[in-house]
């Protein structure tokens, strides 16, 4: 009898390619046409993008045509999303330390007129695409944790995981995002290869249910109390609840006093879990970190 050798073929398209096409149909989705961008009039556009989502103090914007064009011209990542000739989203990255081989993603936005549209979604893979095809395979960013739409946009859809709680890291921004305040964010790795991004790409995040979790037992160390400020509570279960207000933004305009007792309360909390080793391990977007201490080592 003769025998018979069975060959299995992996017919699975290789990382960069599966990227590719996430990254494209992410673009398609939301109707804008994303591409890395080198002309000094493109990088203008980026310039003026971001002052006009910012709005800086005069005299001191956040980036600069010509140092956008510096970075490009040494293999860096600019990218913009256009509708027709409009440019309603940018991204901006640079290398990070040779030894780690990451890219550091600084500055990502999207105009007003572009809001609801999945268009930083779709920039951030055409990022992850761009990574790839460089062979990295991380990609950071930092955010601010207090605000609810990006943690849910960040460890949510992308999938990133928070690093490290970063108290002050800007220092005073005088913008018309961030006010005068202190610059706490949390600094997130995207790990480009990881089946939870790989699934979040395509469009299927994982999610958490922080209600089920309380009821099975999880701890609430910080809650919205009765006047719209943080309560503090105990961080005494293996799962442990964060939560963040509704829209800090807003408080910081009409109370903030409000917002920077939170501020104080979050980097207490959740800057000290991560310090004593426990890690984020999802956001619902109903307002809350899922935090699971049994990471602590």
């Amino acid at each position: 009898m003769v025998g018979v050798t069975e060959v299995v073929t992996n017919t699975a398209p290789p990382l960069p390619d599966e990227a590719a096409t996430a990254a494209a149909g992410a673009a398609l989705a939301s109707g804008v046409r994303i591409r890395t961008l080198a002309e000094v009039a493109d990088l203008g556009a980026v310039s003026r993008l971001f002052e006009s989502i910012w709005r800086p103090a005069p005299g001191n914007p956040l980036v600069t045509a010509e140092l956008l064009r510096a970075m490009v011209s040494a293999g860096n990542y600019v990218a913009g999303a256009f509708d027709g000739p409009e440019l309603l989203g940018a991204c901006f990255g640079f290398f990070g330390e040779p030894a780690k081989g990451g890219l550091h993603s600084h500055i990502a936005g999207v105009a007003t007129a572009g809001h609801g549209r999945g268009i930083g979604f779709a920039l951030k893979l055409h990022q992850r695409a761009w990574a790839l095809r460089q062979g990295v395979t991380e990609i950071s960013w930092t955010f601010d944790p207090l605000v609810r739409r990006n943690a849910h946009f960040n460890l949510t859809k992308l999938a990133a995981r928070p690093a490290r709680y970063l108290p002050d890291f800007y220092g005073p921004m005088h913008d018309g995002i961030n006010g005068a305040g202190d610059t706490d964010r949390l600094m997130v790795a995207w790990d480009l290869a990881s089946p939870p991004v790989r699934t979040a790409a395509a469009g299927h995040p994982g999610r958490v249910d922080a209600a089920a979790l309380r009821d099975g037992g999880a701890a609430v160390a910080l809650a919205a109390g009765p006047d719209g400020g943080p309560a503090t509570g105990a961080a005494d279960a293996p799962v442990v609840l964060v939560a963040v207000p509704p829209d800090i933004e807003a408080l910081r305009r009409t109370e903030p006093e409000l917002g920077r007792a939170w501020r104080v309360a979050l980097r207490e909390v959740l800057g000290g879990l991560l310090e004593g080793g426990a890690a984020v391990t999802g956001f619902d977007r109903a307002g809350w970190y899922v935090v699971a201490k049994e990471h602590t080592s």
